[in-house]
């Protein structure tokens, strides 16, 4: 994932800064609590696809 690409990238819906997890090739929004995956380094940034974070894994956070 380019870094500079990851520096101006935000949540679509409220505009926060996301948090790169590279394992798990995902951008997470905290506020939220959206986790969007990264796809042949491509962010998938659409809310309808988005993955909703457990609460075991926003508290890691």
């Amino acid at each position: 994932m380019d870094a500079k690409l990851l520096e101006i990238l935000v949540c679509p819906l409220c505009k926060s800064p996301l948090i790169y997890r590279k394992a798990e090739q995902e951008l997470i929004c905290k506020a939220d609590q959206l986790a969007y995956a990264i796809k042949d380094d491509i962010p998938v940034m659409l809310a309808d696809e988005a993955r909703k974070l457990t609460s075991e894994e926003i508290e890691k956070l």
